[in-house]
């Protein structure tokens, strides 16, 4: 079994890779958030496959499934630098009973806090990083 944290297998590059090639394709999607102070706040590992692609919308992903049968979308920012080739292998998710076999993609983003705080009902604002450095992951 493959997790996220462990260092064994290299990953690869996909230099050239366009929005338009990610559509259909499955992703495991590492996502960090951080607080205003640089604190990690939560880790999620998450899965899913491209639906629809949009330069300015993003990259909407449709995700597994839950044991209930019930899916919802998750939009990522539209960049493709923190995108990596997968290993073959089975990967656990954050979600229990989530698990994707041999992926398509790895992709990594830092989400960081941009409001110390909002009103009830405002809309917190998150800033996406992307981690352009290929994830580590083990056999």
């Amino acid at each position: 079994m493959n997790t996220y944290e462990s260092k064994s297998i290299p990953i690869q590059d996909v230099t050239g890779l366009t929005l338009a090639d990610v559509v259909n394709k499955t992703c495991l999607v590492g996502l960090s958030y951080f607080n205003l102070q640089g604190e990690l706040l939560k880790q999620n590992l998450i899965t899913g496959s491209v639906t629809a692609v949009d330069a300015e919308m993003g990259i909407t992903l449709q995700l597994q499934q839950k044991a209930d049968g019930s899916a919802a979308d998750f939009i990522l920012p539209a960049n493709l630098s923190c995108w990596f080739s997968a290993p073959k292998g089975e990967f656990h998710t954050s979600q229990d009973g989530v698990k994707v076999q041999d992926p398509d993609y790895l992709v990594t983003w830092d989400v960081h806090q941009t409001k110390d705080t909002t009103a009830d009902g405002e809309q917190q604002w998150w800033e996406w990083v992307a981690r352009t450095t290929p994830p580590q992951v083990g056999g």
